[in-house]
């Protein structure tokens, strides 16, 4: 298990992430957080982030030799598309938009991004859970017994994926992100059968939300 904030680092280092979030057509909660994990998988395995002669990859090295700290805003109208010029990948998820930004230090986060809202961005579930893609897939599950927001969620959500990426076995690992690499957050699941069978276990530091070492989302890789 590993903690995902980064309490060391002076100052820390986050990867932002902006989702999209309209007032007319606001996403699901769940979408989020589907949209977060994939944003932040596909920005991790971008040749520019990958290749160590990529132009994101010092950057991603810096923050993931500290702890990985991730930052969710909200961003809607003229704003979202504002964002899109900056260094990132957006992931279009179940009807969920968010962009998974390059990372770098809080104190140096880019005005466009700076404006936006970190607070308070909490959102409704659909009504009927949207059922999972074809295999392969990560599956994700939130800690049941843990309210958080939509932007919490999504950040522990981002954890998840990024420690299956890091730390998954090889062959399901690269079945996955050949496929996609594609997410789907699991709700009603028995939890405590799942936290046995997960592959990664998030624990929180405790700085926003929940208290230290509360662990708010699991995940595993799901093949053909």
């Amino acid at each position: 298990m590993r903690v995902t904030e980064d309490s060391f680092d002076a100052p820390p280092w986050a990867m932002q992430l902006v989702v999209r979030a309209e007032k007319a057509a606001p996403p699901a909660h769940s979408a989020v957080c589907a949209a977060a994990a994939a944003a932040v998988v596909r920005l991790l395995t971008d040749p520019r982030a990958a290749d160590p002669e990529g132009e994101w990859h010092a950057r991603v090295h810096r923050w993931e030799s500290g702890r990985i700290r991730k930052v969710a805003r909200r961003a809607r109208g003229v704003r979202w598309p504002e964002v899109q010029a900056l260094p990132g990948v957006t992931v279009a998820e179940e009807g969920a938009e968010v962009r998974a930004f390059v990372p770098g230090p809080v104190d140096e986060v880019p005005p466009e991004l700076a404006r936006l809202q970190v607070a308070g961005l909490d959102l409704a579930e659909d009504e009927e859970p949207k059922p999972p893609p074809e295999p392969p897939y990560a599956a994700i599950a939130l800690n049941p017994d843990v309210p958080m927001t939509t932007g919490k969620a999504a950040a522990q959500s981002g954890h998840a994926a990024h420690l299956l990426l890091r730390e998954a076995d090889a062959p399901g690992l690269a079945e996955w992100i050949a496929g996609g690499p594609r997410v789907h957050v699991h709700r009603d699941i028995p939890w405590r059968r799942c936290v046995e069978r997960a592959a990664v276990h998030v624990r929180d530091a405790g700085f926003t939300e929940v208290p230290p070492g509360t662990m708010t989302a699991i995940g595993w890789i799901v093949t053909g």
